[in-house]
């Protein structure tokens, strides 16, 4: 599997473009909304306030995604003011739609909003150009000098980083390694200065601020030698355990009754980004349904004239943790199997009543599940929920498979979005998804599900593999 050392953030690994994304382009934006606001002689007012706000969430999730400030140094003006108009036009996108649902856009003045928005991207503009210059003169000075102790796919993975990204202020002067030169990595581009043995005076003579060790825990010995030889210098020392070897899954280092731990396989939604995740859905979910619910006393009534049988359809899934939930549709077919062994439906399936088959190929089967979003059952982005005889299949079948169930699961998710929606008639189609349900858990993110969604509406309406 492949090794990701992005996975777990060191102490020195947080740059500043974070600051830059999820702050201060909001704060921009809100400062002058104000300005315009006592310019034009309004005052900032209640609405105001609320404008503020949803300005706020929607910008700081839109520039968090889209990562307007990576790389700019690389970059010239024209790629960087089409950057910032590209994002705050998805930003003005989304208010005008949020203003328009929330009735807010009758509570300002046309030139007032108007001069607002035009004004936004050049301030946005100007304040990245002055940060870069900023950031450039910063990175001249304070340049931390690191080695790195022991050669292999993760220490060659970390110099790279630390090349790519100058934000760090740090610079590989080269690896340190007992073993022959041939057994090294051909990509390595940083020069081996030496042997184990070498170390304490290379660091002594050449002011070493930092030293990353990557050795097996089979090398204790020598790792226990070595930080006794370092003690008389100034250097700080890093550990890169030989875990990363695994394929991790919201990989971090924390503490039990204050003992140090290292998470393999976590769930994403813990802490806050639990409460960030429940009340998205408890939100989202009753929006949608109160917008839907006559969409969804029409179906059931056709449903009911349609066919004989019940209007929902109850099936047993696997939900958070591996405990079976009661998962809610709209009844699709003149069967209702939850049984030992559930069939797929499968492209001109005699079992779909004329009503189901429109239901499945528009997705209007699955809206019952928002119920089952406001339960805590389900959520509205995460993994697919199988059925019980399915899981219990594949589960013997693919490595992992049970990973997917860390999270409560979603009426649409990041398989469905990437062409992997309906049958899954082959093993590969299967483990396709869940490559994409396990690189959802690795990636969340607020605005990877708002994504997610919006990306759904897409897939919806080309009516592809759903049937």
């Amino acid at each position: 599997m492949n090794s990701d050392i992005s996975q777990i953030k060191y102490p020195a690994d947080i740059p500043a473009r974070n600051f830059y994304r999820r702050l201060l382009d909001p704060l921009i934006a809100i400062g002058l909304l104000y300005l315009v606001s006592v310019m034009i002689g309004q005052g900032f007012s209640a609405q105001h306030v609320v404008l503020a706000i949803l300005t706020f969430f929607i910008s700081s999730t839109v520039f968090s995604w889209s990562d307007p400030w990576r790389d700019v140094s690389s970059r010239n003006f024209l790629s960087q003011l089409k950057s910032i108009l590209l994002v705050w036009s998805t930003v003005v996108v989304l208010l005008l739609f949020f203003g328009y649902v929330a009735g807010l856009a009758t509570l300002f003045t046309q030139h007032e909003v108007v001069l607002w928005l035009l004004l936004t991207p050049p301030v946005l503009l100007a304040a990245q150009i002055i940060l870069q210059k900023a950031s450039s003169g910063l990175r001249r000075t304070g340049i931390r000098s690191v080695v790195l102790v022991g050669v292999n796919e993760l220490s060659v993975k970390l110099a790279e980083r630390v090349d790519e990204n100058p934000d760090l202020r740090m610079e590989v002067s080269g690896f340190f390694d007992d073993r022959d030169v041939s057994r090294q990595p051909d990509e390595q581009r940083v020069p081996l200065l030496g042997s184990m043995s070498d170390i304490p005076a290379y660091v002594r003579q050449n002011n070493i601020n930092t030293i990353f060790i990557s050795q097996p825990i089979s090398a204790q010995p020598r790792i226990r030698k070595l930080l006794n030889e370092l003690q008389d210098t100034t250097a700080s020392i890093y550990f890169l355990p030989d875990i990363y070897v695994f394929d991790l899954i919201q990989a971090r280092f924390d503490s039990v009754a204050g003992l140090p731990v290292v998470a393999i396989c976590e769930s994403p939604f813990t802490g806050i980004n639990s409460m960030i995740k429940r009340g998205s859905d408890i939100v989202l979910a009753s929006i949608i349904q109160l917008m839907l619910l006559p969409v969804m006393l029409g179906i059931a009534i056709a449903i009911k004239v349609g066919s004989p049988g019940p209007v929902i359809f109850r099936q047993r899934r696997y939900g958070l943790d591996g405990e079976e939930i009661i998962v809610y549709k709209f009844r699709s077919m003149t069967v209702c199997e939850d049984g030992a062994r559930v069939v797929q439906a499968t492209k001109d399936d005699q079992r779909i009543t004329r009503i189901g088959a429109f239901l499945r190929k528009t997705s209007l089967d699955e809206l019952p599940q928002f119920f089952n979003v406001l339960q805590g059952r389900m959520s509205i982005v995460g993994p697919r929920p199988h059925a019980v005889a399915h899981n219990e299949l594949y589960r013997k079948q693919i490595k992992g498979y049970m990973l997917r169930h860390k999270v409560r699961p979603g009426i649409t998710g990041w398989a469905q979005v990437n062409g992997l929606r309906g049958e899954t008639d082959t093993l590969d189609k299967m483990e396709a998804r869940i490559a994409y349900d396990l690189d959802y858990l690795k990636r969340w993110s607020l605005a990877l599900d708002l994504w997610i969604i919006l990306r759904t509406f897409k897939v919806v309406l080309t009516r592809d593999n759903a049937y």
